[in-house]
């Protein structure tokens, strides 16, 4: 299950139902301290030094508990007290850790911080070293993404129960790094409700479900795809590649004939068909894919008219990507198809006739108004915590990935294995699962291929994708 985006009062509340229903504060910070020690191993190798900071409040505690469980490391633990603090700090950095776990301050933090401090702070962002924040950076403000005048710059924050609203604020991003959830600690069921709600890897847990073992590919579903042109043939393979890994029971690709012979030389078990004028994507398909490598300037007009009809009344699931997004009219589509638009945010500016800062700035907003725009249908806003979601309802955050899938050729995989997954008959009736477990599940084969190799390309996470089980 998604989690809750809280406040920090909300998260405080959280905490007293908690201990008011019989469960201890010391049990529940022994839980963290064990997540916070296996996301510290994680991160590290046996025989490297790990620097534990522990200030004062539960945060300090956190990482005390954490200590006991850092087996085969070599732990320093510093009481940081911000008058001496400093020059105990500075000897243990010099040493170069391999690790740095932040535990100075957490949600209590409401004050401007000293000149002491923020020397603290800053002498821990100069080492250059890996650091594991436990529930936020130290010197963040947990509700609006700000700081009190110095903030820790974490490779990983590893939140404690569920995110707080700070966390994903566009001015933290560089601050909190990666952003993951400790969520079994022992806290009883969230009791609060959020517009945002955090994806967990859990969710996808036994997904997509086993198949029947009566089943054959015409009971999987028909996918088409419409996508490639001159110059821009790789997409289309990409694409199609993604689609393949979702294990739709046919998928049909539609290209112009400039770009035939590459795209159909590379595939195999996809039909590759050469677009014609008159085409028009067959009634019996369950998906279609429209977008991805249409971006050549002689592209024939009847492509947009294409998409179009489509979109507007064809009767299956239909994902939007790439150039196909500025084919589209804010036209309505039949009731109980689903139609996913999957923009970046310098797509989402140009469709919203808006600078990509302002995207930026509010990516809530922005969504929401492409949505509304586009009569409500699902939309994927891509970039560092992708957002799902629509005009109204539940939006999620997605924490899988890293930064290089910023690179030409990952959102055409994206594009295609969300489009296998809405192809299928078993999947469509729950469209948000789908949709999310695509980006989830794109992100973490990004990953996986970053811990194993390090300088992966667009094909090989066309490879990983799927491989989650």
């Amino acid at each position: 299950m998604s989690i809750p985006v809280v406040s920090s009062q909300q998260m405080r509340e959280w905490e007293q139902a908690t201990w008011a229903s019989g469960q201890t504060e010391a049990e529940v910070i022994g839980r963290v301290g064990q997540q916070v020690a296996a996301r510290a191993r994680q991160l590290t190798r046996a025989g490297d030094t790990i620097l534990l900071l522990a200030g004062k409040g539960h945060n300090g505690d956190d990482v005390r508990a954490a200590a006991s469980h850092l087996e085969a490391r070599r732990v320093e633990l510093l009481e940081m007290p911000a008058d001496t603090g400093l020059p105990a700090l500075a000897a243990k950095l010099a040493e170069t850790p391999a690790l740095i776990v932040d535990g100075l301050f957490g949600v209590g933090l409401d004050r401007p911080l000293s000149a002491a401090w923020q020397s603290i702070i800053a002498a821990v962002n100069a080492a250059g070293r890996p650091v594991l924040s436990v529930d936020l950076p130290s010197g963040l403000n947990a509700d609006t993404g700000g700081h009190f005048g110095a903030v820790i710059h974490a490779t990983v924050t590893l939140t404690i129960g569920a995110p707080k609203a700070g966390l994903l604020a566009p001015a933290a991003l560089e601050a909190v790094g990666r952003l993951e959830v400790a969520h079994a600690v022992g806290l009883i069921p969230c009791p609060f409700q959020s517009e945002l709600n955090v994806i967990l890897p859990g969710d996808f847990a036994n997904y997509p479900p086993a198949r029947s073992i009566a089943g054959h590919k015409g009971t999987h579903g028909r996918l088409t795809i419409l996508a490639g042109s001159l110059g821009y043939h790789g997409a289309a393979v990409l694409a199609t590649r993604g689609a393949q890994r979702a294990r739709p029971g046919l998928i049909s690709l539609h290209t112009p004939e400039s770009v035939y012979y590459p795209i159909a030389a590379q595939l195999q078990s996809a039909m590759v068909h050469v677009w014609a004028p008159s085409f028009n994507p067959p009634d019996d398909i369950d998906g279609l894919l429209a977008g991805p490598g249409l971006a050549a300037l002689n592209l024939p007009a009847e492509v947009r008219m294409t998409i179009r009809r489509s979109w507007r009344v064809g009767q299956h699931s239909m994902v939007v990507d790439a150039s196909g997004l500025d084919m589209l009219a804010p036209e309505p589509f039949p009731k109980n198809v689903i139609r996913v638009m999957t923009p970046h945010s310098g797509e989402a500016a140009r469709l919203l006739r808006i600078n990509p800062e302002s995207v930026q700035a509010n990516r809530v907003a922005t969504l929401r108004e492409i949505s509304k725009r586009f009569a409500g249908c699902w939309v994927v806003l891509k970039g560092h915590h992708t957002l799902i979601g629509r005009a109204e309802g539940d939006i999620f955050v997605n924490t899988s990935g890293n930064p290089w899938l910023g690179q030409g050729g990952t959102g055409d995989v994206l594009a295609g294995f969300m489009a296998g997954l809405l192809t299928q008959p078993d999947l469509k009736a729950d469209p948000a699962k789908a949709i999310c477990h695509a980006v989830w599940e794109h992100g973490a084969a990004a990953d996986r291929l970053q811990s194993r190799c390090g300088n992966w390309t667009a094909e090989e996470l066309a490879a990983e994708i799927g491989n989650d089980r």
